[in-house]
């Protein structure tokens, strides 16, 4: 696809967004209450938002916690559960005072203890929070409502960090909660948002239910992403699990379903010609996909072996497989994504022509000594499980033993967070995507993080590119800021910390009764209504 017509196709996604948009609670004639029935696109087993960046728990968590901070439309911060904030001259001193109002789903009021603690959380675990609380000398309460953050040495992004839109989320919990050590998942569930989350009738490989939380008081300012008032509509969600698209494509067309979250795109023309359906792409930036490699063990965490990688790669093949239909999809080896504000072509001319012979060549130099490769296939998302067979093809061309291993979703989660030798349960290679919000910059991209054992699951160790993070934190020039990514980018692609395989926009399917969808990277629950 062309720039002209992809931007064309972005416009007029942006323009449905609009238009679904405008139909929300402020137009008086919209029905409230009723039940939406969404298909999500993945089952719900982990309910940690810190523990894991899984978007399915990213998304679980915006219904039922509040952000301090969240993000519009237009991508600028504005504050959700802070009523007001300070700032001192030279910039380091913070304080934040919270609005009225605010309950735990208990009933107990939140306090400016439970923020402390929910952004320590955070802090230890999401890339952009390492970067804030290693300009962070202090971070405390000074009452029941307002807490003060001194950092050691100027931080410019702080409001940023702290309304970050996706993972990890800075979402705030119960001080208690938030206190559980951050390689450890919660217990508990309570939240302080517009939805409460309804345990008994969860039901793992089937269904998620959340009803409206009655206390909940909204801001006053029109809804805009995660900012401005969440009204409720809505008295329920169910969120259904759904694996097989043909089986969730029917439940939609048949009315049983009224929102279907990443319908294969194959399917999206039979949608469109649906006149009771329509659809809508949340995130215009569109979707970074990702080959990770693990720097742990044999044979990656030989550097030529990784660098085989970038030879072997071939995106279009990547995109057909995964995505299938050209007109969503794009070539693109920027790490910092195709559009943005960080595009560069810096280092990049190992991914931009195939060459086997080359790969080839480099695995024999690693001295890779025929172990098998363990390659999780995650089997019940099309793409991830399409392009997991093209890895292992691929793979065995230049020379490796490939060992395929079929896990869902859930079980990937929980497998690529083990650091044990591929024998013991470990991996070699996992493969993901990323919303154009989490790969936008060197604060918020996991995949540049060289941080070693806490870095996202890999574990590259690079304190090269950890000090060009922290300098471009602390840069105030643009011209300064793009220079430093475009270093970072070339380190990344040397280092092969990650390899692209490309860039997609994905439309979510919904009934027309559905309205007041918001435009946001995750599928967000108030203002919609369903007629």
């Amino acid at each position: 696809m062309s720039i002209l017509s992809r931007r064309q196709f972005l416009a007029g996604s942006a323009a449905t967004a609009t238009a679904l948009a405008l139909r929300g609670p402020y137009v008086h004639a919209q029905k409230r209450g009723g039940t939406m029935r969404f298909i999500a696109h993945a089952d719900l087993k982990v309910l940690d938002p810190i523990w894991t960046t899984a978007y399915i728990t990213r998304n679980h968590s915006y219904m039922i916690y509040d952000t301090l901070f969240g993000t519009d439309e237009k991508d600028q911060t504005k504050p959700q559960m802070v009523d007001k904030w300070t700032m001192s001259k030279d910039g380091l001193k913070w304080t934040f005072t919270l609005r009225d109002g605010l309950k735990w789903h208990d009933g107990k009021p939140v306090v400016a203890e439970d923020c402390v603690e929910s952004v320590k959380r955070w802090g230890k675990r999401d890339p952009f929070g390492k970067l804030l609380m290693a300009h962070t000398a202090k971070l405390a309460p000074v009452d029941k409502k307002t807490f003060a953050l001194e950092l050691s040495e100027r931080f410019g992004p702080v409001l940023e960090a702290l309304g970050k839109p996706s993972s990890n989320v800075p979402f705030v919990m119960p001080a208690h909660v938030a206190a559980t050590p951050d390689s450890e998942q919660i217990k508990e569930f309570i939240g302080s948002g517009p939805f409460r989350f309804v345990k008994d009738e969860w039901q793992p490989g089937n269904q998620v239910v959340y009803v409206k939380n009655p206390d909940y008081v909204p801001r006053k300012e029109a809804p805009s992403g995660s900012t401005g008032g969440k009204v409720v509509q809505l008295d329920k969600v169910i969120w259904r699990y759904i694996p097989d698209a043909t089986t969730a494509s029917g439940a939609l067309e048949r009315g049983e379903v009224d929102w279907w979250e990443n319908p294969p795109v194959d399917f999206v023309p039979r949608v469109e010609q649906n006149p009771a359906l329509t659809t809508f792409v949340f995130d215009p930036r569109g979707q970074q996909g990702w080959l990770r490699p693990n720097h742990l063990h044999p044979p990656f965490n030989n550097k030529k072996a990784r660098q085989a990688l970038l030879y072997m790669m071939d995106q279009t093949k990547y995109l057909a497989a995964a995505v299938g239909v050209p007109k969503f999809y794009r070539t693109c080896n920027a790490v910092f994504l195709c559009d943005g504000p960080f595009e560069s072509k810096v280092g990049t001319e190992p991914l931009m022509k195939q060459d086997l012979a080359k790969a080839r060549q480099l695995v024999k130099e690693s001295g890779y000594d025929g172990r098998p490769v363990a390659v999780l296939q995650v089997t019940d998302i099309q793409a991830l499980s399409a392009v997991a067979l093209v890895t292992r093809d691929l793979l065995q061309q230049i020379g490796f033993n490939v060992d395929i291993q079929a896990v869902d979703w859930s079980t990937n989660l929980a497998r690529r967070a083990k650091k044990d030798p591929p024998a013991q349960g470990g991996w070699n290679v996992i493969h993901t995507w990323w919303t154009g919000a989490d790969v936008a910059n060197p604060a918020v991209h996991a995949g540049v993080s060289g941080a070693g054992a806490t870095a996202w699951f890999g574990w590259p160790e690079n304190g090269q590119i950890e000090k060009l993070r922290l300098d471009w934190v602390r840069a105030t020039d643009k011209a300064k800021q793009k220079q430093i990514a475009d270093e970072i980018q070339r380190l990344v692609i040397d280092e092969v910390l990650y390899v692209p395989w490309g860039q997609w926009t994905l439309p979510f399917a919904f009934s027309k009764k559905v309205r007041g969808v918001l435009r946001f990277p995750a599928p967000l629950f108030w203002n919609v209504t369903i007629a």
